[in-house]
């Protein structure tokens, strides 16, 4: 891998599995996509894969889960306090403090806070087997300092993490989440934890993040999960409910950093703002379920090289843009099939390689400030129903040269793809609007049947492609008794009401 630009610190990733997961992909880094307000971040080279952006981005530090169970040190948590044999462990007033590497057993109920403050060189290790941990005063679990920490999920183990619903140390270096660590932080085993967030976030950690396995559930009055540096999951069962971001990793300072890398697992996110955001959101693997939110991916680059997605929105699905907003050029595409009337920004990419999308959106479905890309994949998006939005809004050129693409949704804002495309695609607005169940159907010139998809909202327009279109060709869109001609490559034109393409 190449070296990180401007000082980024090198990370190891361990482990030859989780390794190999974490880099079967596509992207690369790229500004903007975080709520910080530094706005110091380089662009870098314009990669088309999750490999590719990792290339250039900080590596990911992925901590080891297995460990000696026999050299582990027992944590016996009872009340206010608890007791170990370990000169490394001190308990006083509710606080549970480890001074050392190793690895610490935490089991029992404790009615306070466990801190981790080490100052040696190895890993602190901290096996949770069937230990509650809830605070009244601050975070359950607070890293104030150590090389790095390994949370592992005891097999069969059922664990509790849950802070106070108001804070006493408000202060900049206070926690922000019911777990909070300032240092490289891996959550993995095969246990369960549920992490309640009753004041911020869930789960923060200020350096990176790594979860690789068990059953986590995540409930927080602000952000689920937080890494800083990046966050990254390549397995476990994840479920996050967030009153504002789900996932999310916002270092907009550091060339390279700010990334999200979903590699495996399995993700269940509801919020109430954006489900996923980073200045990059990488998908190689894994399960994505947005069942709820206001954007479903948000980023400056994103990147899907696999996976099986299906992403819910009150807006937009999939939201390519800066974290600057005085850079945002969200706005009717038109002109030309692919390009927009308002300015793109080359910077902001969108690329889809592979695995399967499915988009419910009601503001745009694919939307991209800059450039979009499909080589492969399964794409579906279920559009907006009202002409203020698209089921594809792209600013600069989509061009499509390989997967298969239905994008339906309202005719007000009709984008097709770039008339460069390598691959063939059919664009058309409908005389009137179609009910939701409406079956579509995309037949050649013989009459032969290329494709059936049942639309699943209202719906006034259809853009399809697939390696069956060829350019200049003639297609029936099928819509109930309703029958449409296109034109292969041609850009719609009628239908109801303005449209780009």
């Amino acid at each position: 891998m190449r070296l990180p630009t401007r000082g980024a610190r090198l990370r190891r990733i361990l482990g030859g599995a989780l390794a190999t997961a974490l880099l079967a992909g596509c992207g690369t880094s790229l500004a903007g996509g975080s709520d910080s307000t530094d706005t110091g971040v380089a662009s870098v080279s314009g990669a088309t894969t999750v490999t590719e952006a990792l290339a250039d981005n900080l590596e990911v530090e992925a901590g080891d889960t297995a460990y000696d169970e026999s050299a582990a040190v027992d944590v016996t948590l009872s009340g206010a306090s608890a007791t170990s044999g370990s000169d490394a462990v001190t308990s006083e007033d509710g606080t549970v403090t480890i001074t050392g590497a190793g690895s610490y057993r935490l089991s029992g109920e404790l009615s306070g806070q466990v801190v981790v403050d080490s100052a040696d060189d190895g890993v602190v290790r901290l096996v949770l087997d069937d230990a509650t941990i809830t605070s009244t005063t601050t975070a359950a679990i607070h890293v104030v300092d150590a090389a790095s920490v390994v949370i592992v999920l005891a097999e069969g183990s059922s664990n509790a993490l849950t802070d106070a619903s108001a804070y006493e140390d408000t202060s900049e270096e206070a926690p922000t989440g019911a777990l909070y660590s300032t240092a490289d932080l891996t959550i993995g085993g095969t246990g369960s934890l549920t992490v309640t967030g009753n004041t911020n976030n869930g789960i923060v950690g200020k350096d990176g993040l790594v979860i690789s396995g068990g059953t986590i559930e995540v409930a927080s009055v602000d952000d689920g999960i937080v890494g800083k540096d990046y966050l990254a999951v390549s397995g476990g069962d994840v479920t996050v409910d967030a009153a504002d971001d789900g996932l999310k990793s916002d270092n907009t300072a550091d060339e390279g950093a700010g990334f999200v890398l979903v590699s495996g697992g399995s993700l269940t996110v509801s919020s109430r703002d954006d489900a996923i955001k980073g200045v990059q959101v990488l998908v190689s693997g894994g399960t994505v379920d947005v069942t709820g939110s206001n954007e479903a991916m948000e980023g400056s680059l994103i990147v899907i090289d696999g996976g099986d997605l299906e992403l819910h929105s009150a807006d937009d699905g999939v939201n390519v843009a800066s974290s600057d907003d005085s850079a945002a050029t969200d706005g009717v595409a038109g002109g030309r099939p692919g390009g927009g009337s308002m300015a793109a920004d080359a910077s902001l990419s969108l690329v889809v390689n592979g695995g399967t999308l499915e988009v419910w959106a009601s503001g745009d479905g694919l939307d991209s400030n800059g450039n979009a890309t499909i080589t492969g994949g399964d794409i579906t998006v279920f559009g907006p129903t009202t002409d203020g939005n698209g089921a594809l809004d792209v600013n600069g050129v989509l061009e499509i040269t390989g997967g298969t693409l239905l994008a339906s949704g309202s005719a007000g804002m009709l984008v097709a793809p770039s008339g460069d495309s390598a691959q063939g695609w059919i664009a058309t607005a409908l005389t009137a609007v179609a009910a939701a169940d409406s079956e579509v159907v995309v037949s050649d010139a013989g009459g032969d049947e290329l494709a059936a998809y049942s639309i699943e909202k209202d719906f006034a327009s259809v853009v399809f492609s697939s390696p069956d279109i060829e350019s200049g060709e003639t297609y029936t869109i099928s819509v109930g008794d309703s029958e449409t001609s296109v034109i292969a490559g041609e850009p719609p034109a009628g239908g109801r009401g303005p449209m780009g393409g």
